[in-house]
């Protein structure tokens, strides 16, 4: 059916049969119409990976600046003295 406008509708149209008969084979067994999935990572990804893999808490690295703050080594006037410069570079 065929509509032209609000007003102009024409009655039903005939469905035509296919045009020519065409035999269907089987499947074919060829690679090429396969699609293979790939899939290639970059170098980031793949950093990011083993980052993502690592434990979230570095339990060794806590234990040992617990131990340097409880023996009283771990503020050291060098450690001050980086922090201070670190904050008056990021104020001025």
């Amino acid at each position: 059916m065929q509509i032209y406008g609000p007003s102009g509708v024409h009655g039903a149209q005939s469905v035509s049969a296919p045009h020519n008969n065409r035999r269907v084979d089987g499947p074919q067994s060829t690679q090429s119409a396969q699609p293979q999935d790939e899939l290639s990572l970059s170098s980031e990804a793949t950093y990011v990976d083993q980052v993502r893999s690592l434990p979230d808490v570095r339990q060794d690295r806590i234990n040992s600046i617990r131990q340097a703050i409880a023996d009283g080594t771990y503020e050291t006037e060098h450690k001050l003295d980086s922090a201070l410069s670190a904050l008056l570079d990021e104020i001025a």
